[in-house]
């Protein structure tokens, strides 16, 4: 097995050569979920004392399961947030996964952190965080929310007494990690009501926190809320949290790869006086699965929360950067170095221009939907999500549509609701997405 000989050479030719094929998408984009008993018949022989060979286990792959998935960087899947890699970075994948990189400690692994600290230090750059901001990687916002929260629990207790339960204060428009990550540390979440248009609000926040028992530890505020897309208003919240002493951290798994944009940036002001942010650069920065960026205003903190220790870890070298010491991770693999060396062949300019060619298709599709007299445009975008209804349908017609166009290949659109009722929801994130592929989608709506 691990042996490269010529049989080994004529595989890995194969595998790259797939590896290629798929980077240019398939004109035929009927994917989806097989029957499993499809699925299970395929595979009754892969798992076997000898096996079925490389070559035949690569073309089950390719002929079998690769159909029974939906690639998520197809331009016209435009349900949940979808992903748009890059040509680089999804190539750069394939050098990490065979570079067998251990990325947890500096001393394992200092070039690609290097690297990775780079981009993170892009990313601290362009929220206006201070010198000596930082982070690492890891798999995803859940992941980024759970461990900027330990953290920020932490740092809270080196301060004040234990309270009989610690709290987390966000909105129900939060993605639902926030909820997750606090069942996971045992915490309550103080609900705090959203606004007509989804968004947290400075008044809203401070009676909330007035109506809540002792323990509130953070604040977890949105930027790009997973339904709708709204953004929080960073900077009431970021007052009220000074007030009283609370950690401000920023979900922005989503929006915030806007940061790129200068369009944008005046909707994110007050992310520079966060404690913590997460963004995924699979989603809105042109990576591949998975890989969250999660950074710290002050990295020392999140240093004494999560730093793990044991006879077989004495001998780490805490003065350096080591990422396993800044979210609840041991064991890692370089997962921001797709997202550096995309940066690195492209350019920031280049990130720039594709997610303002993004916002672009959002506000034309907003304009589109309000000119046609069998669409309701639900919400203004603040940001690259569009919400809307087709006008006089039932719940079972939206979900028809939905499953026949996308079992057609189509589109992907799935229904949401908002407001109590039934919509549908469009979340651009792939530059190639543009107004004329989305128009014929829309005359299908209108017509059917």
């Amino acid at each position: 097995m691990h042996a490269f000989d010529e049989r080994a050479e004529l595989l890995a030719h194969s595998v790259i050569g797939y590896a290629i094929e798929r980077l240019e998408l398939p004109k035929d984009r009927q994917w989806g979920a097989h029957p499993a008993s499809e699925l299970a018949d395929a595979l009754a022989p892969s798992i076997s004392p000898d096996g079925i060979g490389g070559h035949e286990a690569l073309r089950v792959f390719r002929d079998v399961l690769m159909p029974a998935c939906r690639p998520m960087d197809d331009p016209m899947n435009l349900a949940y947030v979808p992903t748009s890699p890059s040509v680089a970075a999804t190539m750069f994948d394939l050098v990490v996964s065979a570079s067998s990189i251990f990325a947890g400690m500096w001393e394992a692994g200092a070039g690609a952190i290097a690297a990775e600290n780079a981009a993170l230090a892009w990313l601290a750059q362009l929220a206006g965080f201070p010198e000596g901001a930082g982070g690492c990687f890891v798999s995803g916002g859940s992941a980024a929310n759970l461990s900027a929260l330990v953290t920020a629990r932490h740092a809270h207790s080196q301060r004040h007494p234990r309270p009989a339960r610690y709290r987390i204060a966000a909105t129900e428009e939060a993605h639902a990690s926030v909820r997750a990550a606090a069942n996971v540390m045992d915490c309550d979440v103080v609900r705090v009501p959203a606004d007509h248009l989804g968004r947290m609000g400075g008044d809203a926040l401070a009676r909330a926190l007035d109506e809540a028992a002792e323990g509130v530890f953070a604040v977890v505020a949105s930027a790009g809320t997973t339904n709708t897309g709204s953004v929080d208003h960073l900077a009431e919240v970021a007052d009220v949290a000074a007030d009283r002493g609370l950690w401000v951290h920023v979900d922005g798994a989503y929006g915030l790869g806007a940061l790129c944009a200068p369009s944008a940036r005046p909707r994110l002001a007050g992310i520079e006086r966060a404690d913590s942010f997460g963004v995924d650069p699979h989603k809105w920065l042109f990576a591949p699965y998975d890989a969250a960026a999660l950074v710290y205003r002050d990295p020392s903190l999140a240093r004494a929360a999560h730093s793990q220790h044991g006879a077989y870890l004495d001998a780490v070298d805490r003065a350096e950067w080591n990422p396993c010491d800044l979210a609840y991770h041991l064991s890692r693999r370089a997962r921001g170095l797709p997202l550096w060396f995309s940066l690195a062949t492209y350019g920031t300019a280049a990130y720039e221009r594709a997610v303002e060619a993004t916002l672009t298709t959002a506000r034309e599709l907003a304009d589109e939907l309000r000119s046609r007299d069998g669409f309701d445009l639900l919400l203004e975008p603040d940001l690259s999500v569009v919400l809307f209804r087709r006008r006089g349908w039932s719940d079972e017609q939206y979900r028809e549509w939905s499953h026949s166009r996308a079992r057609a290949g189509v589109a992907l659109i799935v229904p949401t609701t908002w407001a109590g009722e039934t919509c549908y929801r469009i979340c651009i994130v792939d530059p190639r997405t543009t107004l004329a592929m989305l128009r014929p989608v829309l005359d299908d709506l209108e017509s059917s």
